[in-house]
């Protein structure tokens, strides 16, 4: 966790640009009944029923301090997608010595996934492109890619939406237009405050912690 805080807490530098990612299960979901279209003074209406129209999955990343993103939706998660995903980022930060990437521990979230994919020398070389810090388990909310994938479901991935290609559509939109806006991402929470507010966590491991419990 603080290795990751610590991360956050550096200034901007373009030549080791610090990149959050991760990716998350869509649900296709048609309607088997034509919603009542919106009218003025009135909200938008749907049945209750629907029909199940298959899963896909958005690969997202975000770098916070610059406001740019990149999503590509994919039928699957595999990690076919996770190794063309990663050399699609990589093509976003051509003079970049270093891509500092965030992402959680899933399996397919590492640089064997290059060489099962990609020739030797490639893999090498794409695997070169990046330094990688994995979240702890079970602290997604660590990840500041959460931030952007609730916008986004803001937006549109909490309404029913029947094929990839539509989705691929608005998720195009949506990235453009917060890109357009360079919409930021500002982290508030520091090692101090690690330290401060799961004291307990750090006590646990050594009693000597306490002393940080009221700074």
């Amino acid at each position: 966790m603080e290795e990751v805080l610590d991360l956050y807490a550096q200034p901007y530098n373009p030549d080791y640009p610090v990149v959050c990612f991760d990716e998350r299960p869509c649900f296709l979901i048609g309607d088997t009944i034509a919603p009542i279209p919106t009218q003025e003074g009135k909200v938008a209406k749907e049945h209750y029923s629907y029909q199940k129209n298959g899963s896909c999955c958005l690969l997202a990343a975000i770098e916070p301090l610059k406001g740019n993103r990149v999503a590509k939706v994919y039928g699957q998660r595999s990690r076919k997608e996770y190794t063309d995903f990663m050399q699609m980022l990589s093509k976003q930060y051509p003079n970049a010595k270093k891509i500092k990437v965030v992402q959680d521990n899933l399996n397919t979230h590492k640089t064997a996934s290059f060489y099962q994919h990609l020739p030797a020398a490639e893999a090498f070389a794409l695997a070169q492109r990046f330094e990688f810090h994995y979240t702890p388990k079970s602290a997604s909310w660590l990840n500041m890619i959460e931030i952007e994938c609730s916008a986004l479901s803001r937006q549109c991935l909490n309404r029913r939406i029947p094929s990839q290609e539509k989705l691929t559509e608005e998720i195009t939109t949506i990235i453009e237009e917060r890109n357009k806006h360079k919409v930021k991402i500002e982290w508030q929470f520091s090692i101090k405050n690690a330290r401060t507010k799961l004291n307990n966590k750090y006590q646990a491991v050594n009693s000597s912690n306490l002393k940080f419990k009221n700074n």
